[in-house]
Protein backbone atom coordinates (compact mmCIF):
# COMPACT_ATOMS: atom_id res chain seq x y z
CA UNK A 1 0.00 0.00 0.00
CA UNK A 2 1.38 3.39 -1.07
CA UNK A 3 1.41 6.49 1.12
CA UNK A 4 -1.22 8.13 -1.08
CA UNK A 5 -3.61 5.24 -0.45
CA UNK A 6 -3.00 5.40 3.28
CA UNK A 7 -3.80 9.10 3.28
CA UNK A 8 -7.04 8.46 1.38
CA UNK A 9 -8.14 5.94 4.00
CA UNK A 10 -7.18 8.20 6.88
CA UNK A 11 -9.23 11.07 5.46
CA UNK A 12 -12.33 9.22 4.25
CA UNK A 13 -15.62 9.28 6.14
CA UNK A 14 -17.42 7.06 3.62
CA UNK A 15 -19.05 4.37 5.76
CA UNK A 16 -19.41 1.86 2.91
CA UNK A 17 -15.73 2.20 2.06
CA UNK A 18 -14.74 1.90 5.72
CA UNK A 19 -16.76 -1.33 6.04
CA UNK A 20 -14.57 -2.70 3.24
CA UNK A 21 -11.47 -1.67 5.19
CA UNK A 22 -12.75 -3.37 8.36
CA UNK A 23 -13.52 -6.58 6.45
CA UNK A 24 -10.16 -6.61 4.72
CA UNK A 25 -8.15 -6.04 7.88
CA UNK A 26 -10.17 -8.63 9.81
CA UNK A 27 -9.64 -11.23 7.06
CA UNK A 28 -5.90 -10.54 6.96
CA UNK A 29 -5.78 -10.90 10.75
CA UNK A 30 -7.69 -14.18 10.61
CA UNK A 31 -5.57 -15.60 7.75
CA UNK A 32 -2.24 -14.69 9.34
CA UNK A 33 -2.55 -14.84 13.13
CA UNK A 34 -5.79 -16.78 13.53
CA UNK A 35 -8.80 -16.40 15.76
CA UNK A 36 -6.90 -16.48 19.05
CA UNK A 37 -6.84 -13.39 21.25
CA UNK A 38 -3.82 -13.61 23.55
CA UNK A 39 -4.13 -12.05 27.00
CA UNK A 40 -1.13 -10.34 28.56
CA UNK A 41 -1.31 -9.41 32.22
CA UNK A 42 -0.27 -5.79 32.73
CA UNK A 43 1.54 -4.93 35.98
CA UNK A 44 2.20 -1.20 36.45
CA UNK A 45 5.13 -1.63 38.80
CA UNK A 46 5.98 2.05 39.40
CA UNK A 47 4.72 5.54 38.59
CA UNK A 48 8.03 7.25 39.30
CA UNK A 49 9.39 8.84 36.14
CA UNK A 50 12.49 10.91 35.39
CA UNK A 51 11.00 12.36 32.20
CA UNK A 52 8.84 15.46 31.78
CA UNK A 53 6.78 14.54 28.73
CA UNK A 54 4.21 17.15 27.82
CA UNK A 55 1.24 14.78 27.59
CA UNK A 56 1.81 12.36 30.47
CA UNK A 57 0.14 12.56 33.88
CA UNK A 58 3.04 10.89 35.72
CA UNK A 59 5.63 13.35 34.36
CA UNK A 60 8.33 14.21 36.89
CA UNK A 61 7.15 17.80 37.42
CA UNK A 62 3.58 16.80 38.31
CA UNK A 63 3.64 17.39 42.07
CA UNK A 64 0.06 16.15 42.49
CA UNK A 65 1.01 12.51 41.84
CA UNK A 66 1.27 10.16 44.81
CA UNK A 67 4.27 8.05 43.82
CA UNK A 68 4.60 4.31 44.38
CA UNK A 69 6.93 1.47 43.50
CA UNK A 70 5.65 -2.08 43.98
CA UNK A 71 7.64 -4.55 46.05
CA UNK A 72 8.98 -7.79 44.61
CA UNK A 73 6.38 -9.72 46.62
CA UNK A 74 3.55 -7.57 45.26
CA UNK A 75 4.78 -8.10 41.71
CA UNK A 76 5.05 -11.86 42.19
CA UNK A 77 1.50 -11.87 43.58
CA UNK A 78 0.31 -10.35 40.30
CA UNK A 79 2.41 -12.85 38.34
CA UNK A 80 0.66 -15.69 40.17
CA UNK A 81 -2.68 -14.15 39.21
CA UNK A 82 -1.62 -14.24 35.55
CA UNK A 83 -0.83 -17.94 35.93
CA UNK A 84 -4.19 -18.59 37.63
CA UNK A 85 -6.06 -16.76 34.87
CA UNK A 86 -4.26 -18.74 32.15
CA UNK A 87 -2.39 -15.82 30.60
CA UNK A 88 0.76 -16.46 28.58
CA UNK A 89 2.60 -13.20 29.27
CA UNK A 90 3.15 -10.60 31.96
CA UNK A 91 4.03 -7.02 31.04
CA UNK A 92 6.11 -5.12 33.61
CA UNK A 93 5.46 -1.45 32.90
CA UNK A 94 6.68 1.71 34.64
CA UNK A 95 7.68 5.28 34.08
CA UNK A 96 11.35 5.81 33.35
CA UNK A 97 12.16 4.97 36.95
CA UNK A 98 15.86 4.72 37.78
CA UNK A 99 14.90 3.42 41.20
CA UNK A 100 14.31 0.18 39.30
CA UNK A 101 17.87 -1.06 39.29
CA UNK A 102 19.45 -3.59 36.99
CA UNK A 103 20.01 -6.10 39.81
CA UNK A 104 16.57 -5.71 41.42
CA UNK A 105 14.77 -6.36 38.15
CA UNK A 106 17.12 -9.21 37.20
CA UNK A 107 16.09 -10.95 40.43
CA UNK A 108 12.39 -10.53 39.66
CA UNK A 109 12.79 -11.74 36.07
CA UNK A 110 14.74 -14.78 37.33
CA UNK A 111 11.98 -15.59 39.85
CA UNK A 112 9.31 -15.39 37.13
CA UNK A 113 11.24 -17.62 34.73
CA UNK A 114 11.97 -20.20 37.43
CA UNK A 115 8.44 -20.38 38.81
CA UNK A 116 6.30 -19.98 35.67
CA UNK A 117 6.21 -20.54 31.91
CA UNK A 118 5.17 -16.94 31.27
CA UNK A 119 6.79 -14.78 28.65
CA UNK A 120 8.04 -11.48 30.09
CA UNK A 121 7.57 -8.12 28.38
CA UNK A 122 9.29 -5.01 29.75
CA UNK A 123 8.13 -1.45 29.15
CA UNK A 124 10.43 0.80 31.16
CA UNK A 125 11.40 3.64 28.84
CA UNK A 126 14.84 4.52 27.51
CA UNK A 127 17.22 2.45 29.60
CA UNK A 128 20.97 1.95 29.32
CA UNK A 129 22.04 -0.75 26.88
CA UNK A 130 23.90 -2.65 29.61
CA UNK A 131 20.62 -2.90 31.57
CA UNK A 132 18.71 -4.08 28.52
CA UNK A 133 21.32 -6.79 27.92
CA UNK A 134 21.27 -7.91 31.57
CA UNK A 135 17.47 -8.16 31.63
CA UNK A 136 17.45 -10.12 28.38
CA UNK A 137 20.04 -12.53 29.76
CA UNK A 138 17.98 -12.91 32.95
CA UNK A 139 15.03 -14.10 30.86
CA UNK A 140 13.01 -11.12 29.60
CA UNK A 141 11.58 -11.89 26.17
CA UNK A 142 10.15 -8.65 24.80
CA UNK A 143 10.63 -4.93 25.15
CA UNK A 144 8.03 -2.29 24.35
CA UNK A 145 9.15 1.26 23.52
CA UNK A 146 6.75 3.50 21.64
CA UNK A 147 8.24 6.04 19.26
CA UNK A 148 4.93 7.97 19.58
CA UNK A 149 5.42 10.00 16.37
CA UNK A 150 7.87 9.99 13.47
CA UNK A 151 7.74 13.80 13.26
CA UNK A 152 11.02 14.75 14.98
CA UNK A 153 10.00 18.33 15.74
CA UNK A 154 6.72 17.16 17.28
CA UNK A 155 8.50 14.42 19.24
CA UNK A 156 11.01 16.90 20.68
CA UNK A 157 8.21 19.25 21.70
CA UNK A 158 6.26 16.64 23.64
CA UNK A 159 9.23 14.50 24.75
CA UNK A 160 12.04 16.68 26.15
CA UNK A 161 15.22 14.65 26.71
CA UNK A 162 17.04 14.23 29.97
CA UNK A 163 19.91 16.73 30.47
CA UNK A 164 22.93 15.79 28.40
CA UNK A 165 21.15 12.99 26.55
CA UNK A 166 19.73 12.74 23.04
CA UNK A 167 16.58 10.66 22.65
CA UNK A 168 16.74 8.38 19.59
CA UNK A 169 14.07 5.75 20.01
CA UNK A 170 14.56 4.33 16.54
CA UNK A 171 18.17 3.52 17.38
CA UNK A 172 17.05 1.94 20.65
CA UNK A 173 14.56 -0.21 18.73
CA UNK A 174 17.39 -1.39 16.47
CA UNK A 175 19.54 -2.14 19.54
CA UNK A 176 16.72 -4.11 21.15
CA UNK A 177 16.47 -6.27 18.04
CA UNK A 178 20.23 -6.93 18.09
CA UNK A 179 20.13 -7.83 21.80
CA UNK A 180 17.52 -10.48 20.99
CA UNK A 181 14.25 -9.02 22.22
CA UNK A 182 10.96 -9.37 20.44
CA UNK A 183 10.42 -5.67 19.76
CA UNK A 184 7.27 -3.69 20.38
CA UNK A 185 6.56 -0.05 19.60
CA UNK A 186 3.62 2.18 18.78
CA UNK A 187 2.13 5.62 18.49
CA UNK A 188 -0.52 7.97 19.78
CA UNK A 189 -3.23 9.03 17.33
CA UNK A 190 -4.35 12.65 17.47
CA UNK A 191 -1.47 14.38 19.26
CA UNK A 192 -1.96 18.14 18.88
CA UNK A 193 0.32 19.05 16.00
CA UNK A 194 0.16 15.60 14.33
CA UNK A 195 -0.81 15.86 10.65
CA UNK A 196 -2.28 13.21 8.40
CA UNK A 197 1.05 13.13 6.56
CA UNK A 198 2.83 12.43 9.87
CA UNK A 199 0.42 9.59 10.64
CA UNK A 200 0.88 8.00 7.21
CA UNK A 201 4.65 8.12 7.75
CA UNK A 202 4.20 6.43 11.15
CA UNK A 203 2.29 3.54 9.58
CA UNK A 204 4.93 3.06 6.89
CA UNK A 205 7.67 3.04 9.54
CA UNK A 206 6.01 0.11 11.29
CA UNK A 207 6.78 -1.97 8.22
CA UNK A 208 10.21 -0.45 7.59
CA UNK A 209 11.41 -1.23 11.12
CA UNK A 210 9.93 -4.74 11.02
CA UNK A 211 8.39 -4.37 14.49
CA UNK A 212 6.86 -7.46 16.14
CA UNK A 213 4.12 -5.79 18.19
CA UNK A 214 2.51 -2.41 17.62
CA UNK A 215 0.34 -0.56 20.13
CA UNK A 216 -1.95 2.13 18.74
CA UNK A 217 -4.00 4.31 21.05
CA UNK A 218 -5.78 7.65 20.86
CA UNK A 219 -4.24 10.72 22.44
CA UNK A 220 -6.30 11.46 25.56
CA UNK A 221 -5.61 14.90 27.10
CA UNK A 222 -4.54 15.01 30.73
CA UNK A 223 -5.58 18.28 32.42
CA UNK A 224 -2.43 18.32 34.56
CA UNK A 225 -0.04 18.50 31.61
CA UNK A 226 1.16 21.35 29.37
CA UNK A 227 -0.32 19.71 26.26
CA UNK A 228 -3.61 19.03 28.01
CA UNK A 229 -3.88 22.63 29.19
CA UNK A 230 -2.98 24.25 25.85
CA UNK A 231 -3.92 21.80 23.09
CA UNK A 232 -5.50 24.47 20.90
CA UNK A 233 -2.18 26.31 20.56
CA UNK A 234 -0.52 23.33 18.88
CA UNK A 235 -3.15 22.06 16.44
CA UNK A 236 -2.32 21.74 12.73
CA UNK A 237 -4.02 24.22 10.45
CA UNK A 238 -6.10 23.81 7.26
CA UNK A 239 -7.81 20.60 8.27
CA UNK A 240 -4.59 18.61 8.61
CA UNK A 241 -4.89 17.91 12.36
CA UNK A 242 -5.48 14.23 13.09
CA UNK A 243 -8.42 13.75 15.50
CA UNK A 244 -7.83 11.51 18.52
CA UNK A 245 -11.04 9.58 17.95
CA UNK A 246 -12.01 5.93 18.13
CA UNK A 247 -12.68 5.93 14.38
CA UNK A 248 -9.24 7.31 13.51
CA UNK A 249 -7.54 4.89 15.89
CA UNK A 250 -9.37 1.95 14.31
CA UNK A 251 -8.35 3.13 10.85
CA UNK A 252 -4.71 3.05 11.93
CA UNK A 253 -5.15 -0.41 13.49
CA UNK A 254 -6.71 -1.72 10.27
CA UNK A 255 -4.11 -0.18 7.96
CA UNK A 256 -1.30 -1.45 10.16
CA UNK A 257 -2.70 -4.99 10.01
CA UNK A 258 -2.89 -4.80 6.21
CA UNK A 259 0.71 -3.58 5.89
CA UNK A 260 2.11 -5.86 8.62
CA UNK A 261 -0.03 -9.02 8.52
CA UNK A 262 2.03 -11.16 10.93
CA UNK A 263 2.49 -8.78 13.84
CA UNK A 264 0.71 -8.68 17.19
CA UNK A 265 -1.60 -5.68 17.64
CA UNK A 266 -3.31 -5.00 20.99
CA UNK A 267 -6.75 -3.49 21.30
CA UNK A 268 -5.57 -0.91 23.80
CA UNK A 269 -6.93 0.29 27.12
CA UNK A 270 -6.94 3.83 25.72
CA UNK A 271 -9.30 2.70 22.96
CA UNK A 272 -11.53 1.08 25.59
CA UNK A 273 -11.38 4.31 27.61
CA UNK A 274 -12.84 6.54 24.90
CA UNK A 275 -15.55 3.97 24.12
CA UNK A 276 -16.12 1.85 27.23
CA UNK A 277 -18.91 -0.20 25.69
CA UNK A 278 -17.46 -1.20 22.31
CA UNK A 279 -13.98 0.28 21.94
CA UNK A 280 -12.00 -2.88 22.71
CA UNK A 281 -14.31 -5.04 20.58
CA UNK A 282 -14.02 -2.63 17.66
CA UNK A 283 -10.24 -2.86 17.87
CA UNK A 284 -10.38 -6.67 17.85
CA UNK A 285 -12.77 -6.74 14.89
CA UNK A 286 -10.59 -4.38 12.83
CA UNK A 287 -7.20 -6.07 13.05
CA UNK A 288 -6.14 -6.47 16.68
CA UNK A 289 -5.38 -9.84 18.31
CA UNK A 290 -4.03 -8.94 21.79
CA UNK A 291 -5.64 -7.60 24.98
CA UNK A 292 -3.78 -6.56 28.13
CA UNK A 293 -5.95 -7.03 31.23
CA UNK A 294 -4.69 -4.99 34.18
CA UNK A 295 -3.36 -7.01 37.12
CA UNK A 296 -2.03 -4.02 39.07
CA UNK A 297 -3.40 -3.88 42.64
CA UNK A 298 -6.40 -1.56 42.65
CA UNK A 299 -4.80 0.78 45.20
CA UNK A 300 -2.12 1.63 42.62
CA UNK A 301 -4.13 1.67 39.40
CA UNK A 302 -5.55 5.17 39.66
CA UNK A 303 -2.09 6.45 40.62
CA UNK A 304 -0.69 5.27 37.29
CA UNK A 305 -2.59 8.02 35.51
CA UNK A 306 -0.84 8.61 32.19
CA UNK A 307 -4.24 9.87 31.01
CA UNK A 308 -7.42 10.33 33.07
CA UNK A 309 -10.32 7.92 33.65
CA UNK A 310 -8.59 4.75 32.45
CA UNK A 311 -11.08 2.01 31.66
CA UNK A 312 -9.34 -0.47 33.98
CA UNK A 313 -9.53 1.68 37.13
CA UNK A 314 -13.11 0.89 38.06
CA UNK A 315 -12.75 -2.87 38.53
CA UNK A 316 -10.44 -5.40 40.15
CA UNK A 317 -8.38 -8.02 38.31
CA UNK A 318 -11.00 -10.77 38.66
CA UNK A 319 -13.74 -8.54 37.28
CA UNK A 320 -11.56 -7.36 34.42
CA UNK A 321 -10.50 -10.92 33.55
CA UNK A 322 -14.10 -12.18 33.44
CA UNK A 323 -15.44 -9.25 31.44
CA UNK A 324 -12.69 -9.36 28.84
CA UNK A 325 -12.88 -13.12 28.35
CA UNK A 326 -16.67 -12.99 28.04
CA UNK A 327 -16.54 -10.23 25.43
CA UNK A 328 -13.95 -12.14 23.37
CA UNK A 329 -16.02 -15.32 23.44
CA UNK A 330 -19.16 -13.35 22.52
CA UNK A 331 -17.36 -12.24 19.35
CA UNK A 332 -16.78 -15.87 18.38
CA UNK A 333 -13.04 -15.50 18.96
CA UNK A 334 -10.86 -17.89 20.98
CA UNK A 335 -8.85 -17.14 24.14
CA UNK A 336 -5.21 -17.73 23.22
CA UNK A 337 -3.18 -20.40 24.98
CA UNK A 338 0.57 -20.12 25.60
CA UNK A 339 3.02 -17.28 25.15
CA UNK A 340 1.54 -15.76 22.00
CA UNK A 341 4.91 -15.00 20.44
CA UNK A 342 4.84 -12.83 17.34
CA UNK A 343 4.37 -14.78 14.12
CA UNK A 344 6.50 -12.05 12.56
CA UNK A 345 9.48 -12.98 14.73
CA UNK A 346 8.98 -16.70 14.16
CA UNK A 347 9.08 -16.12 10.42
CA UNK A 348 12.33 -14.15 10.65
CA UNK A 349 13.90 -16.85 12.80
CA UNK A 350 13.31 -19.62 10.23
Amino acid sequence: MKKEQILEWLKTDDQEELEKLWRQSDKIRRDNVGEEVHLRGLIEVSNFCARDCGYCGIRVSNQDVCRYRMTADEIMGCVQMAVNFGYGTVVLQAGEDYGISREWLCDIITHITRETNLAITLSLGERDESELIAWRRAGADRYLLRFETSNRALYDRIHPPLPGRFSDRFQILRNLREIGYEVGSGIMVGIPGQSFDDLANDILLFKEYDIDMIGIGPYIPHPGTPLGMSSEEHLCLSGEQVPGTELMTCKVVALTRILCPLINIPSTTALATINRVEGRVHGLSRGANIVMPNLTPKKYRELYEIYPAKASCDENADESNSRIKNSICAMGRVIGVGRGDSANKKTKAV
